[in-house]
């Protein structure tokens, strides 16, 4: 398999997840900054120009966060990445979906991609009214972030991990909380917690110094 990738981003997650099954996979880099994800051979593998994608053995790409780490969990199923009861999968997916859709793009990509949350006023119908400032719309950003990560704070409360034992969930946590950590925003005790002890795992480890961090 081929895992399509920037380093520090989202797919780190998608990073870890892999090396916890221990398949063998080969990493793209797409330069995100250099326009990357918008040139013709990697809009060939996937139209929407984002990361991560997964490449898989038969040549279909698949996309997603939650997509790619579901998918993973349930070709893989020794790896127990997923608590394997209604209720206990419920919870992880519930989790992912949150700090994807909500943590990720609308507290850190108002943080990554400011501009992008300001309409432009030479535009001939801005699809808002009087655009926002710069740091009105990374203090926003971080607002919502920091309450998600509250929120994530009430899961894990008296577990070592989302579901009990290690999940899916936790490598989208994760990168959220690597966030966090590298943009001053504080986590709360739990995710301080939970973020420490996945540092702590073998794979997070290998993959934090494959993707350049000490």
């Amino acid at each position: 398999m081929r895992l399509y990738m920037t380093p520090g981003s989202c797919s780190t997650g998608i990073h870890i997840l892999l090396e916890e099954i221990d398949n063998p996979f080969e990493a793209a880099i797409v330069n995100l900054p250099a326009g990357d994800q918008f040139k013709p051979a990697y809009v060939a593998i996937n139209p929407k120009s984002t990361i991560p994608t997964l490449l898989r053995d038969d040549g279909t790409a698949l996309t997603e966060f939650q997509a790619i780490a579901y998918w993973l969990a349930r070709t893989n199923l020794r790896a127990r990445l997923m608590p394997g009861d209604p209720n206990g999968d419920a919870l992880v997916m519930e989790v992912m979906d949150y700090v994807v859709g909500t943590i990720h793009m609308q507290g850190f990509a108002r943080i990554f991609t400011t501009s992008s949350f300001i309409p432009d006023p030479s535009a001939p119908e801005p699809s808002a009214p009087d655009p926002l400032a710069h740091d009105a719309v990374q203090a926003r950003g971080r607002e919502i972030a920091a309450k998600g990560l509250g929120l994530m704070d009430r899961v894990l409360e008296g577990k070592d991990y989302v579901a009990g034992a290690f999940s899916i969930a936790d490598a989208a946590l994760f990168y959220v909380e690597f966030w966090a950590d590298k943009t001053g925003i504080d986590l709360p005790p739990n995710c301080r917690a939970h973020y420490h002890r996945m540092r702590a795992r073998p794979a997070v480890h290998r993959v934090l110094r494959e993707e350049g961090y000490r």
